[in-house]
């Protein structure tokens, strides 16, 4: 999913820029305020998690690549989208500036794609769905639809950019990133989520512990 340099003109790669710019602001506003030394370790943790599982990248047809993201599992355990935001941004500058994955000048993009689109969807899907199907389940769902509409977000962009016809780039980012959704990013999620609230329940955050009364 990462966009390289090139692939969007300057004009629009400093709208993405300046809307990542705007939640990056508001990512570290959160970690001033919520940050703590059990929450530390544990985004360094899903940084190096998530460093790992981008690296498995797939080539795409009239589209970038597909792999994980992680944003929805950030996103579940830390409690809030602005983590994975933040854990993104984190992620994408290591890459884009020490090894070449993912533009510089489209870095912008990729944050809002992954870390915004990704982590807002898979927060706010997990909390939706978890008093109906639990939390497990729910974490299932909430990875699947992060990667799959920020994929779908990635191939309008990539249109609106003249570089990738639209239908076709829908279909092909769509299609490989339900699949990955399913074999990949749902199940790593709700296996990570599981596992951890098993070890560990504490270091999970209690808006998604908690269940809302009907």
């Amino acid at each position: 999913m990462h966009i390289g340099d090139g692939l969007i003109p300057l004009s629009q790669a400093v709208i993405y820029w300046l809307i990542a710019l705007a939640f990056i602001i508001k990512s570290l506003n959160w970690a001033g305020k919520e940050m703590d030394e059990m929450k530390v370790p544990m985004l360094a943790a899903l940084a190096a998690g998530i460093f790992a599982i981008q690296a498995m990248n797939i080539p795409i047809p009239w589209g970038t690549s597909g792999h994980m993201v992680g944003a929805a599992l950030a996103a579940i355990i830390l409690g809030s989208p602005y983590a994975a935001v933040l854990l993104l941004t984190l992620v994408l500058v290591v890459q884009g500036f020490l090894f070449g994955d993912g533009g510089v000048t489209t870095m912008g993009a990729n944050i809002v794609n992954m870390g915004v689109v990704g982590g807002f969807v898979g927060f706010y899907s997990y909390n939706a769905l978890k008093n109906s199907i639990g939390m497990v389940s729910a974490s299932f769902a909430a990875g699947w639809l992060s990667i799959f509409i920020a994929a779908l977000v990635c191939a309008v962009e990539m249109y609106f950019a003249g570089t990738f016809p639209l239908v076709a780039g829908l279909m092909f980012m769509g299609l490989y990133h339900a699949v990955i959704g399913v074999v990949g990013e749902g199940l790593i999620t709700a296996i990570a989520f599981k596992s951890i609230m098993l070890a560990r329940p504490d270091i999970v955050s209690e808006k998604s512990m908690a269940r809302v009364a009907a």
